[in-house]
């Protein structure tokens, strides 16, 4: 099980720091980075909103979209001739279509 806490679309890992004895929380998907930490999970639940909404009132003042996190899932419409070829792909590597297509997304950004 994660210690994940959610607010406004936004998530936040949450992990004890023993040395310290706070709870240190990191908003996750996201480029930008908000960190934040409290002694109790009720003040980690605080914080954590009040970082989240100073990060869009910092974005509004500054006239920036806030970054949004991704859902992890991507509509598509294309053609009925690549699909066809993308399902035949997926098929013979042996993976399901979402495998398939995740994995030819990841190679393509890393290259």
């Amino acid at each position: 099980m994660k210690n994940i806490m959610t607010y406004k679309g936004y998530s936040a890992s949450m992990e004890f720091d023993p040395d310290d004895k706070i709870i240190v929380g990191r908003v996750l998907n996201i480029d930008d980075i908000i960190s934040f930490h409290a002694e109790s999970v009720d003040g980690f639940e605080q914080v954590f909103h009040q970082s989240i909404d100073d990060y869009l009132a910092a974005c509004e003042q500054l006239e920036q979209v806030p970054e949004k996190p991704a859902s992890g899932k991507l509509m598509l419409r294309i053609s009925p001739k690549i699909h066809a070829a993308a399902l035949k792909s997926a098929q013979q590597s042996g993976q399901s279509m979402n495998k398939w297509v995740e994995s030819v997304l990841a190679k393509t950004i890393h290259s």
